[in-house]
């Protein structure tokens, strides 16, 4: 059987497209884009291209999108400048963040940089509007929200508007990690109150070690990788040039078959659900299956010796899937997102995230599979 790939939230495969943009920018488009001559010259206007279509799908200006290695550097800079350049002395965030905020809030506590508060969320990993808005109404410390637009292991989803909308009528700076919903949901800064966002091209058919920071230009902040006077002197060393124009292609590509893509991943995240649901019993579904994102679907199965091993029994059947964050899953780690949201502990949780490339077809022979591995029925 051919292997059956259903882990599109931990990274995806790169378009066909985007190959052929990368292959032809490493043939022609070989020079430094900090060179005055011809070759320099032609890789400087290839990459403002880049950024010219990133801005464009965002509604953002060309002089507020910069290139980085990915989503972690990009959230990295965006906590670490704003309280650095911008006064930040005081963070609202979750414990549910992906590890890159989790872990560089970690550091600016620990440096003594920041207080650090937490908003309460509710069982689906929703953050309470009201306790949000209760302690942004509580210090007069200059303060940055970093809430993440989707939820990376169980896709619960933060109402952008709102809480953009929500910070600015406060005084504070809006960040959001946007790594799994940038390609998948439209989003216009233009009308989004945001300070911050981050893409990562990987997570929507692009390649690897490249991403992007939005920043409002609003916010005046020096770089974060010091060196040359690349990225409008904002990022030093020299650009990936072939990896920042497979991102343009594999976001062009995103957002202009936006509605079928959506339709066709939709289509198959549903009949996943229905159909565990009518051959297994006691499942339990985490996050917000019902408004959640439309590519994930979190699965905590009923303890038992064969659950136990089922991450890696899927594997040796040909199927790929995670045991809840990719970052952490090689070594099967316990979840911080499941631990925060109060999840049944001897429960087994597996992340199934999808693509347009998958089909019913897959999604019954995963099923098959599951009733191979548990063959006597998971409620049994």
């Amino acid at each position: 059987m051919k292997r059956i790939y259903f882990d599109n939230a931990a990274t995806t495969p790169l378009a066909d497209e985007v190959i052929e943009t990368m292959a032809r920018a490493m043939q022609v488009t070989f020079g430094n884009p900090s060179s005055i001559y011809a070759e320099g010259r032609a890789a400087r206007a290839a990459i403002e291209q880049a950024r010219k279509e990133v801005a464009h799908h965002l509604g953002a200006s060309i002089g507020e999108i910069f290139f980085t290695s990915g989503g972690t550097e990009s959230n990295n800079m965006a906590l670490k400048c704003a309280v650095r350049d911008l006064g930040v002395q005081r963070i609202i965030s979750s414990p549910i963040e992906h590890h890159c905020v989790l872990h560089s809030l970690d550091s600016l506590e620990r440096l003594g940089q920041v207080e650090r508060v937490a908003v309460r969320l509710d069982a689906q990993g929703h953050p309470d509007r009201a306790h949000l808005e209760e302690l942004l109404k509580s210090s007069d410390k200059k303060t940055m929200v970093s809430l993440m637009h989707s939820n990376n292991e169980v896709g619960a989803m933060i109402d952008l508007q709102e809480t953009g909308e929500l910070c600015k009528e406060n005084g504070a700076l809006f960040h959001s990690d946007t790594v799994q919903t940038i390609g998948y949901y439209p989003i216009d800064v233009s009308k989004t109150p945001i300070s911050f966002l981050s893409g990562s091209a990987h997570k929507f058919y692009g390649p690897k070690g490249v991403g992007f920071i939005y920043i409002n230009s609003d916010n005046i902040i020096k770089p974060y990788v010091d060196g040359g006077a690349q990225e409008r002197n904002m990022r030093g060393g020299t650009e990936n040039i072939y990896g920042i124009l497979g991102l343009a292609k594999a976001l062009s590509l995103a957002y202009d078959n936006l509605e079928e893509r959506r339709r066709k991943v939709t289509d198959v995240r549903n009949y996943m659900k229905a159909q565990l649901e009518a051959n297994f019993d006691n499942l339990q579904f985490n996050g917000d299956p019902e408004n959640g994102h439309y590519k994930l679907l979190s699965v905590a199965f009923p303890p038992s010796d064969k659950a136990d091993l089922l991450l890696l029994s899927l594997d040796i059947a040909g199927v790929s899937v995670s045991g809840g964050s990719a970052c952490s899953s090689g070594a099967d780690a316990g979840s911080h997102v499941i631990e925060a949201l109060k999840g049944a502990p001897d429960r087994k949780t597996i992340r199934f995230s999808f693509s347009h490339n998958n089909t019913r077809e897959e999604v019954d022979q995963v099923v098959a599979k599951l009733k191979e591995i548990l063959p006597v029925g998971v409620g049994a």
